[in-house]
């Protein structure tokens, strides 16, 4: 059979199709999103309004929140009168969002219709990561610590219905990261990167009742997640670069894998049973295959302090925000999940 020039390119684009559909990727990128504007500085923490078909991001150096259209994939507005924006809750039923200013020692309250400031509320200095408890309406936001001087962090506990604070949880530690909720119970795990250790708090108690340290030689335990279903809390360190699986129950490590350094976000998807880590020029996904074994599907190129990115389930999308760096313009990256 002779083979002729179209019959040639025509194989060749069949084994690429192939290939392409073979490669095993979990992300696939889709769309770019340009941030123009934005000056060099970090991201810190993504929110999604999944109805209304919004994206929050806080670009934390910039003193701003970026408000995308997810369905268009553009920036729609710019909330810009704020110095250090870090975490945000979005509160569909009160149509309002609060924004954890740090450096205002604040979280202020806006209309998600308007954008205007209608509320704040004082904190200490450096206010950071929150967890939300929709039980209670309850936002845990973490605060003080290193910038405030004190040898001592705390976890706000600040009343979203009333836009009040209710009382401060103290936490022996001059520096704790990200936290999250036992949603079957009253307990609350928080990053202790001061002392690089887990630390388990009765939220009802505003207590201490456990503390885990990581292994010896593994620090700067930033981000968190965690599959309640089968008992395990996921840490992520930065020195090395390390996925730490430890049993919620009882603090006992039970796998750790090599991860990407420089973390700051990090998702576990219990429907795909997958775990997406977002660090410094790549994206990690690793598989669950069962509680106690994980393996490295896919690493993603990234960039430079990409470390904030999310995992919108209902949408099937995965979001990177990509700071702006030696002449290159911020943006997010967005990636459809792969089967």
């Amino acid at each position: 059979m002779k083979i002729t020039p179209a019959v040639a390119l025509a194989i060749l684009l069949l084994f690429v199709g192939t290939a392409n559909a073979q490669d095993g990727t979990p992300l696939k990128l889709v769309h770019t999103i340009p941030l123009p504007g934005l000056k060099d500085g970090d991201f810190d923490h993504f929110a999604p309004d999944v109805e209304g078909h919004r994206l929050f991001l806080t670009a934390e150096e910039n003193g701003k929140v970026e408000v995308l259209d997810t369905s268009t994939n553009k920036v729609t507005h710019t909330i810009d009168d704020l110095k250090a924006p870090h975490a945000i809750l979005y509160r569909k039923d009160l149509k309002k969002l609060f924004i954890v200013d740090g450096d205002a020692s604040a979280v202020k309250v806006y209309d998600s219709d308007n954008y205007q400031k209608v509320g704040e509320i004082k904190v200490a200095i450096d206010a950071d990561s929150i967890a939300f408890d929709p039980a209670t309406s309850e936002m845990y936001v973490v605060t003080g610590g290193r910038e405030a001087h004190t040898p001592y962090s705390l976890i706000s506990v600040i009343d979203t219905n009333s836009a009040t604070k209710l009382r401060d949880i103290k936490i022996n530690s001059n520096h704790v990261e990200a936290i999250v909720l036992d949603k079957s119970g009253p307990r609350m795990f928080c990053n202790d990167t001061g002392q690089n250790a887990v630390q388990v708090i009765d939220r009802n108690k505003g207590t201490v009742v456990a503390t885990w340290p990581l292994p010896a030689g593994d620090k700067s335990n930033v981000a968190m997640a965690f599959d309640e279903a089968n008992h395990r809390l996921f840490v992520v360190t930065r020195t090395p670069g390390k996925l730490i699986v430890l049993n919620s129950d009882t603090g006992k490590v039970v796998a750790d894998v090599a991860a990407v350094g420089m973390v700051d976000d990090m998702a576990y998807d219990a429907k795909q049973k997958r775990i997406y880590v977002a660090g410094d020029q790549f994206v990690d996904v690793f598989r669950q295959k069962d509680a106690d074994h994980y393996a490295l599907l896919g690493k993603i190129p990234g960039s430079f302090r990409a470390k904030t990115g999310i995992l919108v389930p209902e949408l099937n999308r995965y979001y990177l925000a990509v700071p702006h760096h030696q002449g290159h313009e911020a943006e997010v990256r967005v990636y459809e999940v792969q089967p």
